[in-house]
């Protein structure tokens, strides 16, 4: 437990240092500037995005054929380029920041894997990826808290907030790289339950996809619109707060990601106490489930007047974080305990999340080009509903697709 609880303090406070230097320049609206009929904010988002996106499509091979050792020159060469990409960003002149911000998306994409690699395999990886999960929750809005006080306190201006962000969590990141490196390895307990994690050949890829593709397919696709959701959310959150009347009231987005993080922290990690992983895997599936639902419906009543903006900020987040951090730290660990199989939870994460970050630049960019004539506060939850609907049946199919399996593969363990 001991090892548990330091793994998972350490992975959650390394996970939200490296947040600042992906979010915190989100804070800055650009107001007035525009290019090729296309607001700078949007430009700047997706051009970051389509860099994180680049990085997971390259991820599938280099997460899933990671080594342990030498991780944290990876991780120091990796942040700093990411953050040098900051620098010349707040240099350059716009549209120029386009570039810089594609490279720091790239660099900062592959983090997850990598922190997530400390973490895998263990009987505890449950709670361990459930904190470093909502670590994303709860830096998304620390760090926007901390790129807000530099703006209105210290004059920082809006080109600068990104790198100036970054420099206040340096020093706390180097120390908590160095912890992360003194994670013990699982034990023989861990691999007993959990299986063995290995980097995984092009061949070894290749079978896994031939044994589960459909499964993977519908996973793709629910793990596709949860990631548009959760992304655009994540990006055009102070725009949202602006058009609901709390722009100035930077505590906003640290207060209500903070009581989300709580809660799906909560949720995350009393999966850990069911032991066979099968059944934790359907339970998942269900929590997926109600994620939708929460979402799709807070964001039905807040289109038709019955539910205030606050809350549904709130359940909207609590909904799309239900269902998108189980693929995150749980869902795949469980998926490669309950079949045995001898590889990496990265590889499988960095497929969900290369077509999912596809789907979310699609949907910014189609937003701006068509032309749609909607704010944030109306265009975001009619596309929730929307999406909610589609992901819980995707989600439906995919407990299906995988007990069906379990039942052929494995029918003396079920």
């Amino acid at each position: 437990m001991t090892v548990a609880l330091y793994t998972a303090a350490v992975a959650f406070l390394t996970y939200a240092c490296i947040f600042a230097y992906r979010k915190a320049f989100t804070v800055a609206t650009f107001e007035g500037q525009s290019f090729w009929g296309v607001r700078y904010q949007t430009l700047l988002i997706i051009s970051q995005g389509l860099g994180y996106m680049a990085s997971k499509f390259y991820g599938i091979k280099f997460i899933s054929e990671l080594k342990r050792l030498g991780r944290w020159k990876t991780s120091s060469v990796l942040i700093g380029l990411a953050w040098l990409c900051l620098l010349f960003f707040a240099w350059v002149p716009a549209p120029w920041g386009m570039l810089f911000l594609f490279g720091n998306g790239f660099m900062l994409g592959f983090m997850w894997g990598i922190i997530f690699s400390y973490a895998e395999g263990r009987r505890a990886t449950d709670f361990i990826g459930a904190a470093m999960a909502v670590s994303f929750v709860f830096a998304g809005g620390f760090s926007r808290s901390v790129a807000v006080w530099l703006r209105d306190s210290w004059q920082v201006g809006e080109q600068w907030l990104g790198f100036t962000t970054g420099l206040v969590f340096a020093v706390p990141l180097i120390v908590f790289m160095f912890l992360l490196e003194r994670v013990p390895q699982p034990d023989a307990d861990d691999v007993k339950e959990r299986s063995m994690r290995l980097p995984m050949t092009r061949e070894d890829r290749k079978n896994f996809l031939r044994l589960f593709g459909g499964g993977v397919v519908a996973v793709v696709i629910t793990y596709l619109f949860l990631t548009i959701m959760r992304d655009v959310r994540d990006n055009f959150m102070a725009n949202m707060w602006n058009e609901l009347g709390y722009g100035q009231k930077p505590a906003i987005f640290t207060k209500t990601e903070t009581i989300t993080s709580v809660v799906v922290l909560v949720v995350m990690s009393l999966l850990v106490i069911i032991r066979k992983n099968i059944k934790a895997l359907r339970l998942i599936h269900w929590v997926i489930v109600a994620g939708f639902l929460i979402a799709g419906i807070s964001s039905a009543l807040f289109l038709t007047g019955y539910m205030p903006g606050v809350l549904w900020m709130q359940l909207a987040g609590l909904g799309l974080y239900m269902g998108y951090i189980p693929f995150n730290c749980i869902y795949f660990e469980r998926l490669i305990a309950a079949f045995k199989i001898t590889g990496n939870v990265g590889f499988l994460i960095y497929i969900a999340d290369a077509w999912g970050y596809l789907g979310s630049m699609s949907v910014m960019l189609t937003k701006e080009i068509v032309g749609l004539q909607l704010t944030w506060i109306e265009f975001y939850p009619a596309s929730v509903v929307i999406f909610s609907v589609i992901g819980v049946l995707a989600t439906l199919f995919s407990l299906f697709y995988f007990s069906g399996r379990y039942k052929r593969m494995m029918p003396e363990k079920e």
